[in-house]
């Protein structure tokens, strides 16, 4: 069999050894993702999946795709790769768990100016760290080399995730009432929206993000900004298990205005006391920096929500608990009531 080598494309600025060599280097991370006697199709033209539907009546599959946006500077900035995989898996499966759906698989997409093996096997590392966390398998990806139409050092990762959920247990929000509550999944920061407005807040191209920040307890700003997105995969699919959950978002680019109405019945909103918003102090932090308004702070940002879910006034103490046993410290964040959208007092 002849070498697969190209001259003529490495002089225009792709070499194709670089990715046989990340795709090397990759093996073993998709392989935590994956279940003993998967098929090992890495490296072929398509990832295989094997759907087990056993004990669901009307299986329906749910799809959902996303990337990391302008967070991908800072890690660039930072030299730090490993956790903006994770991010990339957190913002796709946490929105198909807003139906109810379980994830199975991912897939990611990577382009980049120069196809740097190591730097690709450390991006893609934390993909499967992010599918280990939600559960769901690596199988298969796609990387990209740009020379011409990006730097060198830039790049750029997209998600694309598929889950299942039994038509009768579809969470729509149909059955939701005035008086039910609304709980939160605290988040741990930032996760991925809002970091075109981070950015130019803290300016991060001039800044020292390897500083301690006193407002933030001596942490370095970058590591706080790269914190990896919360994967709640886990404590929601045990809350599912044992309580009928009415509605759920994921609170995204937005914030709370434009994501928790989408989980809501049409004619109902929410109510939140000011009070009750646990609020993580890199958002005092940026508000006060930039001199943002409290609008603007709630529909941009998670504020440290970073997925709500609904349920019966008398399913609280036992979804807290539930919630508490997977390692999540929810609470209670507002009130269902009669009229629409968000509101604050």
């Amino acid at each position: 069999m002849q070498k697969s080598y190209s001259e003529s494309y490495k002089a225009a600025g792709v070499d194709i050894t670089a990715g046989y060599r990340a795709v090397e280097l990759m093996k073993k991370h998709v392989a935590r993702t994956m279940p003993e006697g998967s098929p090992d199709v890495i490296g072929g033209f398509g990832g295989l999946f094997p759907l087990e539907t056993a004990g669901m009546t009307e299986p329906v599959l749910v799809a959902g795709t996303d990337g990391v946006g302008t967070k991908l500077r800072v890690a660039q900035i930072m030299g730090k790769h490993d956790t903006i995989g994770i991010d990339c898996v957190a913002m796709c499966v946490n929105d198909v768990l807003c139906c109810g759906a379980t994830p199975l698989f991912f897939l990611d997409y990577i382009a980049c100016g120069k196809n740097v093996p190591e730097r690709v096997a450390e991006i893609v590392g934390g993909v499967a760290e992010g599918c280990v966390r939600a559960g769901c398998r690596l199988i298969g990806g796609e990387t990209a080399e740009h020379p011409g139409t990006m730097p060198a050092e830039d790049y750029d990762i997209a998600g694309f995730t598929v889950g299942v959920v039994d038509r009768a247990k579809i969470i729509d929000g149909a059955k939701m009432k005035p008086g039910n509550v609304m709980l939160a999944l605290p988040s741990t920061g930032v996760h991925a929206n809002g970091f075109s407005l981070v950015r130019k807040v803290f300016d991060v191209e001039h800044a020292d993000l390897f500083a301690p920040v006193p407002e933030l307890g001596g942490a370095r700003l970058g590591d706080v900004l790269l914190t990896p997105t919360a994967i709640y995969v886990r404590p929601m699919r045990a809350l599912f298990e044992k309580i009928e959950v009415l509605g759920v978002a994921h609170i995204t680019g937005g914030g709370f205005y434009e994501n928790i109405p989408r989980s809501l019945k049409k004619g109902l909103g929410v109510v939140i006391k000011r009070g009750d918003v646990r609020v993580l102090p890199i958002f005092s932090l940026l508000q006060a920096r930039g001199n943002i308004s409290e609008h603007d702070m709630y529909n941009t940002f998670n504020m440290g929500v970073g997925m709500t879910a609904v349920v019966r006034a008398e399913d609280v103490a036992p979804s807290l608990a539930l919630l508490k046993a997977e390692g999540v410290e929810a609470y209670v964040l507002g009130e269902i009531a009669e009229g629409e959208g968000v509101t604050l007092v």
